[in-house]
């Protein structure tokens, strides 16, 4: 959002389904099932089940009619064409990937079961219909559907929270996308940064990407992964990222356009289980000591103590007092004023020096511990 001034605000935030993402909140990860399913229900519902099991918040397929989605014509990606039958058109491929909306009440039923979110991208006006009646919590936007204004601005209508992949786009081309959701009303977007290329290289994924529209949008902001790691995914998270999305299978080596691309389960829960942990080393960041260096800190930390055997009535000059381990006496800026002291005691070699050790009242003399 825009302040008054003109420059982005900061992200509020948004709610799916009973989950606050943006700022302050655990990354919202999204298992993408997309047509890894390969046209078969028992497939589909297996990644369901393997999403649930890597601790994904949601999992989320694709709903479109292939012949709403391409014409004869359309040629298929260079990766489609690596990863699939060459000879095979985009729509013949599509049309074995469809999912009938008898198995998208399926798998909407299934994941609530089973206590996931349930999400799925459509790529025409009618999907978007149709997911609005399964109830989708939220409308994932596809990159390649980002200049498609008229879509963008039906979903938007429908007044839930829109997660908007930005590959292949300009800054240009996100901000008109961005307001043209606007103008409907609609200020729960997340934008996630992403390169679609599958797999894509690490080199091209332009994490900063993700600070730029944050600051440009006043928006969330949101990574979706495409790379053969999870290094980049991690770097994501730790940089903001609000939202994750990665490709999840049950076999990477299964033919199908996205497979090859995707994690297996053992990989996805690695990779959940890696950005709670960079969740929780964030911090909240305000420098403190942590609970755990207590101990590190009496010991590796000096302390004011006696540079030999001081005789009672001695005034404590700069060579009597030494610095040493530990730290549990008087700290080292201490030390000047210390000096020109007279001390009440004996004092032994080696020994922490103590306001009660100084002649007078300590408290009077600003002696403590924590000066």
């Amino acid at each position: 959002m825009m302040d008054e001034g003109g420059s982005a605000s900061r992200p509020t935030g948004l709610i799916i389904g009973d989950q606050r993402v943006g700022v302050g909140s655990p990354c919202f990860v999204i298992a993408e099932a997309g047509v890894n399913h390969n046209g078969s229900l028992d497939r589909a519902l297996s990644l369901v089940d393997a999403a649930v099991e890597a601790g994904a918040d949601a999992v989320k397929f694709q709903t479109f009619q292939a012949d709403r989605l391409a014409v004869a014509s359309a040629p298929k990606a260079a990766y489609q064409l690596r990863t699939t039958d060459p000879s095979e058109s985009q729509v013949d491929m599509l049309r074995r990937l469809e999912l009938s909306v008898d198995e998208l009440r399926r798998l909407s039923e299934h994941a609530r079961a089973h206590g996931i979110q349930f999400l799925s991208t459509p790529f025409d006006e009618e999907s978007a219909d149709l997911l609005e009646e399964l109830r989708v919590p939220a409308f994932k936007i596809a990159s390649g559907e980002l200049t498609n204004l008229p879509l963008l601005v039906h979903v938007a209508r429908k007044g839930k929270p829109m997660l908007v992949s930005t590959g292949m786009a300009t800054l240009d081309e996100v901000d008109t996308a961005v307001r043209a959701i606007r103008t409907e009303g609609n200020e729960d977007v997340v934008l996630l940064q992403c390169t679609s290329a599958y797999p894509a290289n690490p080199y091209d994924a332009n994490l900063r990407v993700l600070e730029t529209m944050r600051a440009r949008f006043g928006i969330s902001v949101g990574y979706s992964d495409h790379t053969c790691g999870s290094e980049t995914a991690i770097a994501a998270v730790a940089m903001g990222a609000c939202v994750l999305e990665r490709h999840l299978t049950v076999d990477r080596r299964l033919p199908g356009p996205d497979h090859a691309a995707s994690f297996e389960p053992t990989e996805f829960s690695g990779l959940v289980k890696s950005i709670r942990i960079v969740e929780a080393a964030l911090g909240d960041g305000r420098k403190i000591p942590a609970t755990s260096e207590e101990n590190t800190a009496a010991v590796a930390r000096k302390s004011l103590v006696a540079a030999r055997d001081i005789a009672a009535g001695e005034v404590l000059t700069g060579d009597l007092i030494a610095i040493r381990r530990p730290g549990t006496g008087l700290p080292p800026a201490m030390r000047t004023r210390l000096v020109g002291r007279t001390v009440r005691v004996a004092i032994p070699r080696g020994t922490l020096l103590t306001p009660e050790v100084i002649l007078g009242d300590a408290s009077s003399l600003g002696l403590n511990r924590s000066s």
